[in-house]
């Protein structure tokens, strides 16, 4: 009988693994969130890379930090209810969240702060090409496709630091940006990911700027 109730109990790991995120929302990034601390990927959606560069009006402009800051105006700190769709390559769990029975996906595509993400899902097709046609937000500007994005940053190769820039800016499991200077604790274990958003600083000033805090240790 014990046996019995072990296998049973191995069973239901799976599933207890993608039981439903609910309570309050951290933005970490346009389309991936922590709810009630779980990390969560937005089913459905797309958004632009906090480092990926996009053009408004011919300048520079970066859109995927303007994506994060309009959801996080949006949705920090409300109370989300996610259902859970699968997990991801990253251990994320990939979910369709509501925010007061609303569909986050549906309004941040609609309000063109994230696409849809078609390769795995139409829910958001129309949606879509509606604030195409109204030129909303992401489609006020030009904006490289997400996904294209990243497969690009993740086939070239990692840039070699030049002329002194030997500061290493990482992206923590909880979204931090996070600078490690030569000499401390975990500088030489830490691996920059341009892909992830993670760079080279030649400066303190400059990370700082940027909006990285110093590693503590």
């Amino acid at each position: 009988m014990l046996r019995i109730c072990a296998a049973f109990v191995l069973c239901l790991l799976p599933l207890a693994a993608l039981a439903d995120p609910s309570g309050r929302v951290r933005v970490i990034d346009a389309d991936t969130w922590e709810v009630g601390g779980t990390k969560v990927r937005l089913f459905g959606i797309d958004a632009p890379e906090l480092n990926q560069p996009c053009l408004l009006d011919g300048r520079a402009w970066e859109c995927g930090v303007w994506a994060t800051e309009q959801t996080r105006r949006a949705y920090q700190g409300a109370r989300a209810v996610c259902a859970p769709v699968t997990t991801d390559r990253h251990g994320r769990v990939v979910a369709r969240c509501s925010v007061g029975g609303e569909d986050v996906g549906r309004r941040m595509v609609s309000e063109g702060w994230a696409f849809a993400f078609r390769r795995y899902s139409m829910d958001y097709d129309l949606d879509d090409k509606t604030a195409a046609v109204q030129g909303r937000g992401l489609h006020r500007g030009q904006v490289q496709d997400p996904a294209a994005f990243r497969a690009q940053r993740q086939a070239a190769p990692a840039p070699v630091p030049t002329g002194g820039c030997v500061i290493k800016g990482n992206v923590s499991s909880k979204g931090e940006r996070i600078y490690h200077m030569p000499g401390q604790e975990h500088y030489d274990r830490t691996r920059i990911n341009t892909g992830q958003g993670e760079r080279w600083f030649c400066s303190e000033t400059e990370a700082r700027a940027a909006g990285w805090r110093r590693a503590r240790r």
